[in-house]
C-alpha cells in the first residue's frame, strides 16, 4: 500500500460513536493501509451524539460555506475536523444543522428510522465529494462502509462522472449484515432523480429498503467485500450475479494481509 491513497467513507466509526461491525473495521482497515505506508482520508457525518469538547472537533473555515442542493433545497455543508491522537489519523466529518444537530445517529427515541435518512445520506455521498474536491485530492481506491455512506459509489459513478479526479479511482465496497428493518422515504427515488440520475437505473430504490440500498451500491461499485458471517441472502445471491472482484468473509484477526492483498491484486490491478 506504500504511497497509494485510500478514501474511507463510512456511516459509523470509533472511537466517535459506540463499537459494532462497521464502527470497527471503520477504524481498522485506516489503520492497517496508514501503517502500510498508505496515505488515507476518513470521511463520517457528525451526528449530534459525538462528543466535540472531549474528541476537539474544529471546524475547517476554508472547506466549509458551501451549499449543496438536496431535493430542491440549499443545505449549508460544515466540514470539521479531528484527530485519532495514538494513530495521528485524521478524520473528517461532514455537518449539517438540518440533518446531524440532533442527538442520535440513525433512529428517534422510538426506535423509529428518522423520516429524513434518505436526504441524509443523499447529502453525506455529496458532501464527502466536494469536500475531497476541495482539497484536490485523488484517491486510488474510496473504501465505503455502512448504508449511510451507500449511495456515494452511485453519485460517484453517475453525478461525478465527469470530475477528472475520480477518474481513475476504484470503489470498494464492504457489506456488512443487515442493519435496519423497514425502508428509508418512498419518494427518496425522486429526490436522487432531482441530481438527473435516471430513476430506471436506480429502480430498486422504489422500495427503499437495506437490502436495496445495498443493491444499488454494489451496482456501482468495483469491488466487494464481504465484512460479516452473515450477510442476506438476497444481497450475497446479486453480488454472486455480478462478474466483479469479491473478497470473501474474513475474521478482524486475519484481515489484515488478506485486505491488502485484496487492494493490491484486485481493486489496483
Amino acid at each position: 500500500m506504500n504511497g497509494k491513497k485510500v478514501l474511507f467513507v463510512s456511516s459509523e466509526l470509533v472511537p466517535y460513536l459506540p463499537e459494532n461491525e462497521v464502527s470497527h473495521m471503520s477504524y481498522e482497515a485506516p489503520r492497517m493501509v496508514n501503517s502500510n505506508g498508505g496515505q488515507i482520508r476518513i470521511f463520517m457525518p457528525r451526528y449530534g451524539n459525538i462528543n466535540e469538547r472531549r474528541h476537539q472537533l474544529h471546524e475547517v473555515i476554508r472547506l466549509s460555506g458551501m451549499n449543496l442542493v438536496i431535493n430542491d433545497m440549499d443545505m449549508p455543508l460544515i466540514i470539521k475536523v479531528a484527530s485519532i491522537p495514538r494513530e495521528r489519523i485524521q478524520v473528517y466529518f461532514i455537518d449539517n444543522e438540518e440533518y446531524f444537530k440532533r442527538k442520535a445517529t440513525f433512529t428517534d427515541k422510538k426506535g423509529e428510522l428518522f423520516p429524513d435518512n434518505d436526504q441524509r445520506a443523499i447529502f453525506f455521498a455529496k458532501g464527502v465529494m466536494e469536500t475531497v474536491k476541495k482539497l484536490n485530492w485523488s484517491p486510488d481506491i474510496i473504501h465505503v462502509h455502512g448504508w449511510m455512506a451507500s449511495l456515494l459509489p452511485l453519485y460517484l459513478k453517475k453525478y461525478y462522472s465527469d470530475e477528472p479526479l475520480f477518474a481513475d479511482s476504484k470503489i470498494v465496497l464492504s457489506v456488512y449484515g443487515k442493519t435496519f428493518e423497514g425502508e428509508l422515504d418512498k419518494d427518496m427515488i425522486k429526490k436522487i432523480a432531482f441530481d438527473g440520475i435516471p430513476e430506471e437505473e436506480i429502480a430498486s430504490l422504489g422500495t427503499p429498503t437495506y437490502n436495496n440500498l445495498l443493491k444499488v451500491a454494489v451496482d456501482y461499485s468495483d469491488a466487494i467485500i464481504l465484512a460479516s458471517e452473515e450477510i442476506p441472502e438476497e444481497l450475497t445471491t446479486h453480488i454472486a450475479n455480478q462478474e466483479k472482484p469479491v473478497l470473501a468473509y474474513v475474521p478482524v484477526q486475519e484481515f489484515e494481509e488478506a485486505y491488502a492483498n485484496f487492494y493490491n491484486t484486485e481493486v489496483l490491478k
